[in-house]
């Protein structure tokens, strides 16, 4: 048809098209349009056609993740299987309900630490902390847990452990013995003849096949709290220098790390459950991060920082301790170990909130008495030698310096004492005369050494345990024989367990308090 062209392969001829028709038109009127126009707008038109080609060409921006920003860094997104710890007990699994095929870190784990500006003012407004901005913090001079007992060695106050020379200089050094050592070995065997098939422990020896309750004084009344019996049981083999990469009992202690990484794994960081307490988690947390300290395992590095997130999220907002449940007015025997779960992350370089521990500062000034050198239980009106030498610890560890005279007379007091039997109150206290050294180390050491070497059981499925001749104190009427042979080991440990915090191994550098 005519006013169309279409070029055909077949001949020389052309034929117009209507569309062709058009578009020749259209270029012809633009350009006796653009001969008419001004110049600037000729300028002003190529300019917009540029803009709008340029629009075209470049792509979306990326979208922005908002998710909070992960507490661990240089994780990724999924974990291997807690069941892949390497291999388990014969016969052994973990359980199920732990368990998942890939562990994907959720959103709500990721939780901000509340605090307030002061301890007394409730309706103070909440200074959310994100948690991931002190990763690099967490072990710097300024920090209210970095200098003290930053022990050269591996995992700064871990240090004196793995080595077996050096561990054996520590005992002598020390004031430890053979008969010591040897009760420390028989009891790591009474820990792994009571490990349940699942990895973990129980207070309840009538749940554990191979006791089936030969063994008197069981936790029953504890017996769903196997978050605080796991790791009571798994303290000792840590104190020791055996891990699950390292030591006689490698296998046993995968199963029973892989059974308490797979708790907070499962509680987004909250590890215990039934019949447990804060108690149980900072139990917990100190297990976690000294066993990720000394083995740098990556697959325990995200567990260890969710409990410690969830010991920091647990804080009562206002007074700074601790007690049995989140957010509850705190009690010192709770704060004791909820700070000891803290050093210990930090030692590992994990991420504590210098907030969290300046607010529990300020809860130990909250119920001490004689200016620090006694502590009350939830105030300062209740002093007692066992409240007295947690709270010793406690500011031994923030920072209080050997010269300090509330320590001094402190220390003074606990050694007057002596040992008491009292496991709680002698677990504390042995540290505490430990850090300080001199005579009244030496004095009270010969005392609490010969006393458990001297009790320790003997006799058919309770030996290298201990019950009779000691008393557990708090929690022991509850918590049995487990509890007391873990607090009995653990003080016959003191030599290497941690190394002292005012001895020549210190590095030379002042906690600021």
């Amino acid at each position: 048809m005519a006013g169309h062209t279409h070029s055909s392969p077949n001949a020389g001829t052309s034929t117009t098209t209507p569309s062709g028709a058009r578009r020749a038109a259209g270029v012809s009127a633009l350009a006796g349009l653009l001969q008419q126009a001004p110049a600037w707008a000729v300028s002003m038109l190529v300019h917009v056609i540029i803009l709008l080609a340029m629009a075209l060409i470049v792509s979306a921006p990326p979208q922005q993740d908002l998710r909070p920003k992960m507490i661990v860094s240089d994780l990724p997104e999924t974990m291997e299987e807690i069941s892949e710890f390497s291999e388990q007990l014969p016969d052994q699994q973990l359980p199920t309900e732990k368990v998942v095929e890939t562990v994907v870190v959720p959103d709500a784990a990721v939780e901000n630490v509340q605090v307030v500006t002061t301890a007394d003012d409730i309706d103070a407004a909440p200074v959310a902390v994100e948690l991931a901005d002190f990763g690099t913090e967490a072990v710097v001079s300024s920090d209210l847990l970095a200098a003290v007992g930053a022990i050269g060695g591996t995992a700064g106050g871990l240090g004196g452990r793995s080595d077996p020379k050096m561990r054996q200089q520590l005992v002598l050094a020390g004031g430890g013995n053979a008969q010591s050592e040897a009760a420390v070995e028989a009891a790591l065997k009474w820990f792994i003849a009571h490990q349940m098939p699942d990895g973990g422990w129980s207070f309840d020896f009538n749940a554990c096949p191979s006791c089936q309750g030969q063994c008197t004084h069981s936790g029953k009344s504890r017996a769903e709290d196997r978050c605080g019996a796991t790791a009571l049981a798994l303290l000792p083999f840590l104190g020791r220098g055996y891990t699950h990469r390292e030591g006689p009992y490698k296998k046993q202690l995968d199963a029973g790390i892989a059974y308490l990484a797979g708790m907070s794994l499962g509680g987004q960081g909250q590890c215990y459950a039934q019949a447990g307490t804060m108690y149980s988690q900072g139990l917990a947390g100190i297990v976690l991060s000294e066993s990720y300290a000394m083995t740098k395992d990556p697959r325990l590095q995200l567990p260890a920082q969710l409990a410690l997130n969830f010991i920091m999220s647990a804080q009562d907002p206002v007074g700074g301790g601790w007690r049995y449940t989140p957010k509850q007015p705190g009690d010192t025997s709770a704060v004791g170990w909820q700070l000891m779960a803290l050093k210990s992350g930090n030692m590992a370089n994990l991420q504590v909130s210098p907030l969290t521990v300046k607010k529990a500062v300020a809860f130990l000034d909250a119920v001490q008495s004689d200016e620090g050198a006694a502590y009350g239980y939830t105030d300062k009106s209740t002093p007692a030698p066992a409240r007295n030498a947690v709270g010793l610890l406690c500011r031994m560890y923030l920072g209080w310096k050997k010269t300090n005279p509330a320590l001094q007379r402190g220390v003074t007091t606990l050694a007057k004492g002596g040992p008491s039997k009292d496991l709680y109150h002698d677990y504390y206290a042995t540290q505490v005369l430990h850090h300080f050294e001199g005579d009244a180390w030496n004095a009270w050491n010969t005392k609490m050494r010969d006393l458990l070497i001297n009790t320790q059981a003997r006799r058919g499925h309770e030996a290298g345990s201990w019950y009779e001749g000691v008393d557990g104190g708090h929690g022991a009427d509850a918590a049995g024989r487990l509890y007391c042979t873990a607090l009995s080991a653990m003080i016959l440990e003191v030599y290497y367990r941690h190394l002292p915090i005012y001895g020549q191994q210190s590095v030379d550098e002042d906690f600021r308090e």
